[in-house]
């Protein structure tokens, strides 16, 4: 098991946000959480990635998260392969680990094109590519992705559902969290976040 929520909650104020949130992850699994605005999910996500504390329950995570936010954690200044470097300096990477993973990364989501541009002059959808490709950089055991594919194209898309297969092969646990989920199929296991419960 890569992750165990047990009984999340967590209030702001006298609004109740997440009321017991109970789920399990397995390895090289793909899992889903669905809701609409203001189900909860920016919250429950928080609490699982460390930025914020759930006021009770219990939350216990075995290996490396990787991260993606909705909102790209970029820098308009730096170019594509500098992201690279900074991120790779912050996991504390050694250069032959992390080379590889980025030659990977810019040609199966197709951007390497791009590697030597400022981000200021990216796409959106680039800009998710990049986002996505810095939260597995370091080859992480889960993958949290928010609202991941939001700006890709068709073949993007794809592209992406082709590297979450591989990673699932490799033993990565994936959880994305999304106000729609597609593809259901692809899914090993879905749940529903409704009134800060999981259904």
């Amino acid at each position: 098991m890569i992750l165990k929520a047990d009984n999340m909650i967590k209030s702001f104020g006298n609004k109740n946000v997440l009321k017991g949130v109970s789920f399990s992850m397995d390895e090289g699994t793909v899992n889903g959480i669905a809701g609409e605005n203001g189900s909860g999910k920016s919250t429950l996500l928080k609490i699982l990635v460390g930025l914020w504390k759930a006021d009770r329950g219990n939350l216990q995570i075995n290996g490396k998260i990787g991260y993606c936010p909705q909102d790209p954690l970029i820098f308009p200044q730096l170019t594509v392969d500098e992201h690279f470097r900074y991120f790779a300096a912050a996991y504390g990477l050694k250069k032959h680990d992390w080379q590889h993973q980025r030659e990977f990364l810019l040609e199966h989501l197709n951007f390497g094109q791009s590697r030597k541009d400022k981000v200021e002059i990216l796409s959106g959808g680039t800009h998710q590519k990049l986002n996505l490709s810095l939260s597995l950089l370091h080859e992480p055991d889960l993958l949290i992705l928010d609202e991941p594919y939001n700006g890709f194209d068709w073949e993007t898309y794809l592209r992406f559902w082709e590297i979450t297969a591989q990673l699932k092969q490799q033993g990565c646990s994936i959880l994305i969290v999304t106000h729609l989920l597609n593809d259901r199929d692809r899914f090993d296991n879905i749940h529903n976040l409704k009134n800060g419960i999981l259904e």
